[in-house]
Protein backbone atom coordinates (compact mmCIF):
# COMPACT_ATOMS: atom_id res chain seq x y z
CA UNK A 1 0.00 0.00 0.00
CA UNK A 2 1.99 3.32 -1.22
CA UNK A 3 1.75 5.82 1.07
CA UNK A 4 -0.01 8.70 -1.05
CA UNK A 5 -2.89 6.07 -1.09
CA UNK A 6 -2.89 5.77 2.36
CA UNK A 7 -2.80 9.94 2.76
CA UNK A 8 -5.97 10.31 0.24
CA UNK A 9 -8.05 7.97 2.29
CA UNK A 10 -6.62 9.31 5.50
CA UNK A 11 -7.63 12.85 4.78
CA UNK A 12 -11.01 12.56 2.86
CA UNK A 13 -12.39 10.44 5.56
CA UNK A 14 -11.26 13.37 7.96
CA UNK A 15 -13.41 15.76 5.57
CA UNK A 16 -10.23 17.84 4.46
CA UNK A 17 -8.55 16.45 1.58
CA UNK A 18 -5.64 18.24 -0.07
CA UNK A 19 -7.67 19.89 -2.50
CA UNK A 20 -9.99 21.81 -0.62
CA UNK A 21 -13.11 20.53 -2.01
CA UNK A 22 -14.71 17.54 -0.70
CA UNK A 23 -17.63 18.04 -2.84
CA UNK A 24 -15.54 16.97 -5.57
CA UNK A 25 -13.91 14.28 -4.00
CA UNK A 26 -13.94 10.44 -5.51
CA UNK A 27 -13.88 8.83 -1.99
CA UNK A 28 -16.72 10.93 -1.15
CA UNK A 29 -18.51 11.18 -4.24
CA UNK A 30 -18.14 7.33 -5.31
CA UNK A 31 -20.16 5.62 -2.80
CA UNK A 32 -22.41 8.70 -2.74
CA UNK A 33 -23.08 7.81 -6.17
CA UNK A 34 -22.99 3.89 -6.40
CA UNK A 35 -25.89 4.18 -3.57
CA UNK A 36 -28.14 5.86 -6.46
CA UNK A 37 -27.18 4.05 -9.29
CA UNK A 38 -28.22 0.92 -7.07
CA UNK A 39 -31.69 2.59 -6.82
CA UNK A 40 -32.11 2.83 -9.77
CA UNK A 41 -31.11 -0.38 -10.92
CA UNK A 42 -28.36 0.46 -12.86
CA UNK A 43 -25.40 -2.03 -10.89
CA UNK A 44 -27.68 -4.63 -9.59
CA UNK A 45 -25.62 -7.26 -7.75
CA UNK A 46 -22.21 -6.12 -8.03
CA UNK A 47 -22.33 -5.42 -11.64
CA UNK A 48 -21.19 -1.88 -13.22
CA UNK A 49 -18.50 0.56 -11.93
CA UNK A 50 -17.73 3.93 -11.73
CA UNK A 51 -13.75 5.43 -12.48
CA UNK A 52 -12.83 9.22 -11.61
CA UNK A 53 -9.55 11.26 -12.11
CA UNK A 54 -8.85 13.70 -9.36
CA UNK A 55 -5.74 15.44 -8.57
CA UNK A 56 -3.82 13.29 -10.92
CA UNK A 57 -4.87 10.13 -9.83
CA UNK A 58 -7.69 7.32 -11.13
CA UNK A 59 -9.78 6.25 -8.68
CA UNK A 60 -12.38 3.02 -9.24
CA UNK A 61 -14.44 0.74 -7.59
CA UNK A 62 -13.15 -2.59 -6.78
CA UNK A 63 -14.74 -6.15 -8.03
CA UNK A 64 -17.67 -8.22 -6.83
CA UNK A 65 -18.46 -5.69 -4.02
CA UNK A 66 -22.01 -4.54 -3.48
CA UNK A 67 -22.43 -1.19 -4.65
CA UNK A 68 -24.70 -0.10 -2.26
CA UNK A 69 -22.51 -1.12 0.54
CA UNK A 70 -19.12 0.52 -0.69
CA UNK A 71 -16.41 2.85 1.55
CA UNK A 72 -14.14 5.03 0.73
CA UNK A 73 -11.79 2.32 1.61
CA UNK A 74 -12.62 -0.18 -1.05
CA UNK A 75 -11.64 2.18 -3.39
CA UNK A 76 -8.67 1.42 -5.97
CA UNK A 77 -6.42 4.62 -6.38
CA UNK A 78 -4.47 4.35 -9.45
CA UNK A 79 -1.70 7.14 -10.92
CA UNK A 80 -1.27 8.70 -14.29
CA UNK A 81 0.20 5.59 -15.74
CA UNK A 82 -2.10 3.45 -14.33
CA UNK A 83 -0.49 2.01 -11.45
CA UNK A 84 -1.88 0.85 -8.35
CA UNK A 85 -0.89 3.83 -5.16
CA UNK A 86 -3.44 2.25 -2.96
CA UNK A 87 -5.14 -1.22 -2.89
CA UNK A 88 -8.11 -2.13 -0.42
CA UNK A 89 -7.10 -5.20 1.54
CA UNK A 90 -9.25 -8.17 0.39
CA UNK A 91 -10.59 -6.57 -3.01
CA UNK A 92 -9.53 -6.90 -6.44
CA UNK A 93 -9.40 -4.80 -8.92
CA UNK A 94 -12.31 -4.30 -11.23
CA UNK A 95 -12.04 -6.21 -14.88
CA UNK A 96 -13.34 -2.88 -15.89
CA UNK A 97 -10.49 -0.94 -15.31
CA UNK A 98 -8.65 -1.50 -18.68
CA UNK A 99 -11.75 -0.39 -20.22
CA UNK A 100 -12.21 2.83 -17.68
CA UNK A 101 -8.30 4.04 -18.43
CA UNK A 102 -9.42 3.98 -22.14
CA UNK A 103 -11.89 7.10 -21.63
CA UNK A 104 -9.19 8.66 -19.49
CA UNK A 105 -6.09 8.46 -21.70
CA UNK A 106 -7.91 8.32 -25.14
CA UNK A 107 -11.08 11.26 -24.18
CA UNK A 108 -9.47 12.98 -21.49
CA UNK A 109 -12.27 11.59 -19.15
CA UNK A 110 -12.85 12.81 -15.77
CA UNK A 111 -15.19 10.28 -15.57
CA UNK A 112 -16.53 6.91 -16.60
CA UNK A 113 -20.02 5.15 -15.69
CA UNK A 114 -20.77 1.78 -15.94
CA UNK A 115 -23.91 0.50 -15.81
CA UNK A 116 -26.13 -2.24 -16.52
CA UNK A 117 -29.49 -0.51 -17.12
CA UNK A 118 -32.03 -3.01 -18.77
CA UNK A 119 -33.04 0.05 -20.73
CA UNK A 120 -29.60 0.07 -22.10
CA UNK A 121 -29.12 -3.85 -22.15
CA UNK A 122 -33.04 -4.01 -24.18
CA UNK A 123 -31.62 -0.84 -26.67
CA UNK A 124 -28.99 -3.17 -27.66
CA UNK A 125 -31.79 -5.83 -28.82
CA UNK A 126 -33.69 -3.95 -31.07
CA UNK A 127 -30.53 -2.34 -33.20
CA UNK A 128 -27.36 -3.80 -35.06
CA UNK A 129 -24.37 -1.61 -35.03
CA UNK A 130 -25.29 1.65 -33.92
CA UNK A 131 -28.72 3.34 -31.84
CA UNK A 132 -29.95 6.02 -33.78
CA UNK A 133 -32.06 8.55 -32.19
CA UNK A 134 -33.59 12.28 -33.63
CA UNK A 135 -35.88 15.16 -32.64
CA UNK A 136 -35.86 14.39 -28.30
CA UNK A 137 -35.39 17.04 -25.90
CA UNK A 138 -33.36 15.09 -23.39
CA UNK A 139 -30.45 14.69 -26.39
CA UNK A 140 -29.53 18.43 -25.73
CA UNK A 141 -28.24 16.91 -22.24
CA UNK A 142 -25.45 15.20 -24.34
CA UNK A 143 -22.01 16.45 -24.85
CA UNK A 144 -20.55 16.48 -28.59
CA UNK A 145 -17.09 14.87 -28.52
CA UNK A 146 -14.60 15.80 -26.04
CA UNK A 147 -13.04 19.47 -26.98
CA UNK A 148 -13.42 22.07 -23.96
CA UNK A 149 -15.52 23.64 -23.38
CA UNK A 150 -17.89 21.46 -23.76
CA UNK A 151 -20.23 21.46 -27.26
CA UNK A 152 -23.59 20.27 -26.41
CA UNK A 153 -26.06 18.58 -29.35
CA UNK A 154 -29.05 20.36 -30.56
CA UNK A 155 -32.76 18.05 -29.81
CA UNK A 156 -32.83 18.40 -33.50
CA UNK A 157 -29.37 16.90 -33.84
CA UNK A 158 -29.48 12.98 -34.76
CA UNK A 159 -27.53 11.15 -32.35
CA UNK A 160 -25.55 8.00 -32.96
CA UNK A 161 -24.61 5.44 -30.10
CA UNK A 162 -22.30 2.56 -31.32
CA UNK A 163 -22.78 -0.74 -30.23
CA UNK A 164 -20.15 -3.57 -29.91
CA UNK A 165 -21.02 -7.02 -29.15
CA UNK A 166 -20.15 -8.55 -25.42
CA UNK A 167 -17.56 -10.91 -24.76
CA UNK A 168 -16.75 -13.82 -22.30
CA UNK A 169 -14.36 -11.24 -20.23
CA UNK A 170 -14.20 -7.49 -20.10
CA UNK A 171 -10.48 -7.06 -20.77
CA UNK A 172 -11.39 -8.66 -24.29
CA UNK A 173 -14.01 -5.47 -24.89
CA UNK A 174 -10.76 -3.46 -25.17
CA UNK A 175 -10.35 -3.42 -28.36
CA UNK A 176 -13.62 -3.11 -29.56
CA UNK A 177 -14.19 -0.64 -27.30
CA UNK A 178 -11.07 1.25 -28.55
CA UNK A 179 -11.82 0.88 -32.21
CA UNK A 180 -15.34 2.19 -31.46
CA UNK A 181 -13.83 5.35 -29.78
CA UNK A 182 -11.73 6.18 -32.97
CA UNK A 183 -14.47 5.51 -35.55
CA UNK A 184 -17.00 7.61 -33.75
CA UNK A 185 -14.63 10.79 -32.13
CA UNK A 186 -18.03 12.66 -31.23
CA UNK A 187 -19.77 10.00 -28.66
CA UNK A 188 -19.11 10.35 -25.20
CA UNK A 189 -21.21 6.58 -24.88
CA UNK A 190 -20.72 3.08 -26.21
CA UNK A 191 -23.39 0.37 -25.54
CA UNK A 192 -22.38 -3.40 -25.21
CA UNK A 193 -24.61 -5.28 -26.81
CA UNK A 194 -26.78 -7.85 -23.73
CA UNK A 195 -24.83 -6.34 -21.27
CA UNK A 196 -24.91 -2.62 -20.90
CA UNK A 197 -22.76 0.96 -21.62
CA UNK A 198 -20.00 3.21 -20.94
CA UNK A 199 -20.65 6.60 -20.37
CA UNK A 200 -17.42 9.29 -19.61
CA UNK A 201 -16.98 13.11 -19.39
CA UNK A 202 -15.16 15.71 -18.69
CA UNK A 203 -16.30 15.29 -14.49
CA UNK A 204 -18.44 13.62 -12.65
CA UNK A 205 -21.40 16.22 -12.81
CA UNK A 206 -21.32 16.07 -16.52
CA UNK A 207 -21.31 12.60 -16.91
CA UNK A 208 -23.44 11.84 -14.58
CA UNK A 209 -26.25 14.42 -16.30
CA UNK A 210 -25.25 12.27 -19.85
CA UNK A 211 -25.64 8.81 -18.18
CA UNK A 212 -29.78 9.88 -17.06
CA UNK A 213 -30.24 11.69 -20.66
CA UNK A 214 -28.83 7.97 -22.48
CA UNK A 215 -31.32 6.10 -19.89
CA UNK A 216 -34.05 8.01 -20.60
CA UNK A 217 -33.20 8.12 -24.53
CA UNK A 218 -33.13 4.21 -24.18
CA UNK A 219 -36.14 4.24 -22.65
CA UNK A 220 -38.41 6.45 -24.39
CA UNK A 221 -36.98 4.97 -27.76
CA UNK A 222 -38.48 1.65 -26.63
CA UNK A 223 -41.84 2.86 -25.52
CA UNK A 224 -41.75 4.57 -29.17
CA UNK A 225 -40.79 1.81 -31.03
CA UNK A 226 -43.77 -0.69 -29.24
CA UNK A 227 -46.21 2.17 -30.80
CA UNK A 228 -44.24 1.38 -34.06
CA UNK A 229 -42.82 4.59 -34.17
CA UNK A 230 -39.11 4.98 -35.26
CA UNK A 231 -36.61 6.96 -32.92
CA UNK A 232 -34.67 7.70 -35.78
CA UNK A 233 -36.86 9.94 -37.42
CA UNK A 234 -38.06 13.60 -37.00
CA UNK A 235 -41.14 13.40 -35.24
CA UNK A 236 -43.06 15.42 -38.12
CA UNK A 237 -41.88 12.54 -40.42
CA UNK A 238 -43.22 9.77 -38.50
CA UNK A 239 -46.51 11.74 -38.34
CA UNK A 240 -47.11 11.65 -41.35
CA UNK A 241 -46.53 8.04 -41.90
Amino acid sequence: MAANGVNNIATTTSGTNAGGSVENDPLVLIPELSRLFYKNGWVTGTAGGISMRYQNQIYITPSSVQKERIKSTDLFIYNDNEEITYSPPLLKPSQCSPLFFLSHRFRNAGCCIHTHSQNAVLITLKYDKEFIVIDQEMIKGIIKGYDQPPQYYKNFEKLVIPIIDNHPEELDLKQPLYEAMEKYPETNAILVRRHGLFVWGPNWAKTKTMTECFDYLFEISLKMLALGIDPSIPVSNNSNK
